[in-house]
């Protein structure tokens, strides 16, 4: 516990927490708030969004000229000119010289009105576009349309040659149209630059707000203008607290508040669950789930996630709910996000909505019987995030074309991670010994290899734990309890049959009796075994602790009645051990072991029943459980009389149902 508080304390966020509670649209509750101090009033995401596109489309596009490109264009013109003049079998003379020089000269008056390659980006007005254009280290601003593109000096090459007397037109405008490339350079890595330190110095802020201004009135509305001032006193507020002094009075607040939290939940242990509060296998793992949350919590706040309901706070109760039960589980949930709402911004909606998620994900899952209700435990947490969203932002807007639908993803990416529960129960179940209603599914699978041995070479135990299974199952239904641990006891408690099933009466073939060769003592010692055995196996084959404890106590500390009185009968004059003919206990400690020890007498009691009725299923379940009375066999199980009733009337009206009883109604009323 302290280590829990010692490292929740040192992870947890260190700015001081801000006294008012505020939301936009909604009633100022409290006193006149007048500025305590100067500060600046911080722009909102999208005004800061708006100011960026604004700024960028007021930085021109930065282009160089490359003199390069004329020099490399140049020669290859000369090459190219050679080339084609020869291939057309013109003569090499005067006329050719004029040629050159012509194309040439055009070429070189391309380049220097300069020919540019557009970009699309920039088009945002039209195809052309202002640049600051960089020539010999000087800048001056043109438009793209002074400039050439490639289409565009390609046809004025042409309209110049078309007045030229003696050319061949055709020939030097073909070579012409080839030399043609931007030299009008756009550059990124300037422009991008001139953007990043235009957005740098772009101001985050939008005015001041003066000392003992009045920022709002007492049960005025909170307008935009209004919550934007008071968003930037609460940061300004939060900011400006980071001396050490304060810093260190932030840190005992915590620990005061951290303290309080985990002691009301030690507390909670103590006072209602003294089982747990004494085993400190449980206590760390609940400490761990606790702890962990809280660190998690602490870090996504510390790496600024853009959404804190990304955070899956509904995986708390699903695991605490599954590994114990559901009081735990919601006061652990209940503690969680009382520290988490202190440290986020408003704080009672984020409460409101966890709160709610938490009772839904711990009320889907009371009864887990299969393992499709975690996706069903899933939509329905989405579900109670749709409508407490909903609700809420109707309340803020007050109208349904205001709300911000975007806001929502997080909650779905929420609950999705809230699955991961599934792995971390099976890990914890590893690491920690305790066994969840998941893995109690697992074990009621009769297609498990240690009940498919039981069924094959005890087919009459197997059919009797199953009826045994029906009726403790029925009965903790109904007088409150874990039904899923007492249905996999049920089915595991007599597997020690079968090292020796034909010495149990519901394995053997009529006439043959292998207990008429033994004396008594003996008989009694095999029959006695049966749950060391079953002991032996179940932890040979791994089965949990809590399996274990059905064995061990479905008999208590009884006596094999039937050979301890043939014993007596037939020989009084001797002395007996009684110790010989009891079983070594322990009795049951929990109301599941109490029903299955009740429900496996009576069950087994009832086969003897020769003719089956109403009266006489009533007299046996009366005898068997009054017997497990008058032997003390129910004190430790904190069951009630009344309960004791109510597992009566739910044996009798089964066993009635098994042996298709017939009631009398009429001689009943």
């Amino acid at each position: 516990m302290a280590l829990s508080i010692i490292i929740i304390t040192a992870v947890l966020p260190k700015q001081t927490k801000f006294k008012y509670e505020f939301e936009k649209g909604n009633v100022w509750l409290h006193d006149d708030l007048v500025s305590p101090y100067n500060y600046p009033i911080r722009k909102t995401i999208e005004e800061i969004k708006d100011d960026k596109e604004s700024i960028l489309k007021s930085i021109l596009p930065v282009y160089e000229i490359d003199n390069q490109v004329l020099q490399n264009q140049a020669d290859q013109y000369r090459a190219d000119f050679e080339a084609k003049w020869k291939n057309a079998g013109l003569k090499d003379d005067a006329n050719k010289v004029l040629n050159f020089d012509t194309g040439f000269q055009i070429l070189q008056n391309i380049y220097q009105k300069g020919v540019i390659g557009l970009n699309k980006k920039y088009q945002r007005d039209g195809a052309q576009y202002v640049i600051s254009l960089l020539k010999n280290n000087y800048e001056t601003q043109v438009s793209t349309a002074s400039l050439y593109t490639q289409a565009s000096a390609t046809l004025e090459a042409g309209q110049e040659l078309i007045n030229k007397r003696n050319i061949e037109a055709d020939i030097i405008l073909g070579i012409i149209k080839d030399r043609i490339s931007p030299n009008v350079i756009y550059n990124e890595r300037l422009t991008d630059k001139i953007e990043q330190q235009a957005i740098e110095n772009l101001s985050s802020t939008r005015g001041m707000v003066q000392k003992g201004e009045l920022i709002v009135a007492k049960d005025a509305s909170i307008d935009e203008d209004t919550y934007q001032k008071l968003e930037s006193l609460r940061l300004s507020y939060e900011d400006s607290a980071t001396r050490p002094n304060d810093r260190k009075l932030t840190l005992v607040g915590q620990f005061l508040l951290v303290s309080t939290i985990l002691s009301l939940l030690m507390s909670f242990l103590f006072l209602f669950r003294k089982d747990i509060f004494a085993d400190n296998r449980q206590i760390s793992l609940i400490l761990i789930v606790f702890t962990g949350m809280l660190v998690f919590l602490s870090l996504c706040i510390k790496f600024k996630l853009p959404s804190l309901y990304y955070i899956p706070y509904c995986i708390v109760p699903i695991i605490i709910r599954i590994l114990f039960d559901t009081r735990l589980a919601m006061n652990i949930h209940l503690l969680v996000v009382l520290i988490a709402s202190f440290f986020l911004p408003n704080s009672f909606e984020f409460a409101f909505l966890q709160i709610t998620a938490g009772m839904v994900a711990i009320y889907s899952i009371k009864n887990l019987v299969r393992r499709e209700q975690f996706l069903l435990s899933a939509l329905m947490i989405l579900l109670n995030y749709f409508v407490t969203y909903l609700g809420i932002s109707l309340i803020r807007e007050g109208t349904i074309d205001a709300i911000e639908w975007i806001k929502f993803l997080p909650f779905l990416f929420s609950v999705l991670l809230s699955l991961l529960a599934y792995p971390l129960i099976y890990l914890f179940e590893k690491l920690f010994g305790i066994t969840s209603d998941i893995t109690l599914i697992e074990l009621t699978n009769t297609n498990s290899s240690i009940l498919r041995e039981l069924a094959f070479k005890a087919p009459g135990t197997f059919q009797h734990s199953l009826q045994v299974a029906n009726l403790a199952e029925a009965a903790i239904f109904k007088i409150g309890g874990n039904g899923l641990l007492v249905r996999a006891g049920a089915l595991y408690h007599d597997i020690g049959k079968m090292d020796n099933p034909q010495f149990f009466i519901e394995n053997q073939n009529k006439g043959l009796n292998p207990h008429d060769k033994l004396p008594y003592e003996e008989s009694a010692q095999i029959i006695i075994k049966h749950v060391l055995n079953g002991i032996e196996m179940a932890r040979r084959h791994n089965l949990p602790e809590v399996i274990v404890d059905f064995i061990r106590t479905h008999h208590g500390n009884t006596r094999v009645d039937y050979f301890y009185q043939s014993f007596l009968k037939n020989f009084p004059e001797k002395i007996v051990d009684e110790n010989t003919f009891r079983y070594p206990g322990p009795i049951p400690f929990t109301k599941e072991t109490a029903v299955l020890m009740l429900a496996d007498s009576v069950e087994a009691a009832s086969r003897s029943l020769k003719e089956p009725d109403a009266e006489s299923i009533n007299t046996l379940v009366e005898r068997i459980i009054e017997y497990k009375l008058e032997q003390n066999q129910l004190n430790d199980s904190n069951i009630t009389l009344k309960e004791i009733e109510t597992i009566k009337l739910i044996f009798k009206t089964m066993l009635m149902g098994i042996y298709h009883v017939r009631i009398d109604y009429l001689k009943q009323n």
